[in-house]
């Protein structure tokens, strides 16, 4: 047996013999998930602040980083993009509403963005099963961005803590899934 259908095996069987620890990790995301769907405002807001100390973290890192590799062609450019990241990671920590707003505003370019491509991709697939489903996919990216662009300021309330809490939602459905084939399969 190769090294990895014995990985995909040792796994198996990990995931069998603690599947109950697999489903309470489901469970308990999805309540996660339901509780930051509740709350989508607090939600928006815990992400921007989340993003703001990364930025920051990130940023000081590269910071540090750039000084390391001083007199080299990618140290001023490295510097820049540091300081950068700090500065933007500290004004979004002083105002999280204002963040929120921008990085509303920047999901909503993505998701058209992404709507747009997947659409094209679409009509160069089209001969190939299975074009339609990327059709769709786009469609949806697109209506999605439009929906957040259209309804801001308002979205920036919602549109990060619903996206934040539907992914943590499916995160944990797919944990109870993989417990319960786990058990079954257990015997």
């Amino acid at each position: 047996m190769t090294d990895a259908l014995q990985a995909v095996e040792d796994m198996k069987q990990k995931i069998q013999e603690n599947w109950g620890w697999f489903l309470a990790l489901g469970i308990a995301l999805v309540i996660g998930g339901m509780i930051l769907i509740a709350a989508p405002l607090a939600t928006s807001i815990a992400v921007t602040v989340l993003i703001a100390a990364v930025l920051f973290i990130g940023g000081l890192v590269q910071i540090y980083n750039s000084l390391k590799t001083k007199g080299t062609s990618s140290f001023l450019w490295n510097l820049i993009t540091g300081i950068v990241a700090v500065i933007g990671g500290i004004l979004i920590y002083v105002n999280p509403i204002v963040g929120a707003f921008t990085l509303t505003l920047l999901l909503a370019a993505v998701f058209a963005a992404q709507g747009i491509s997947q659409i094209l991709l679409a009509f160069k697939l089209k001969p190939h099963e299975g074009w339609v489903w990327v059709l769709v996919a786009g469609i949806v990216s697109l209506a999605a961005g439009l929906m957040i662009a259209i309804d801001l300021p308002g979205s920036a309330t919602w549109a990060l803590g619903l996206i934040a809490g539907v992914s943590v939602l499916i995160n944990g459905w797919s944990y109870i899934a993989i417990a319960l084939a786990a058990r079954a399969a257990k015997g």
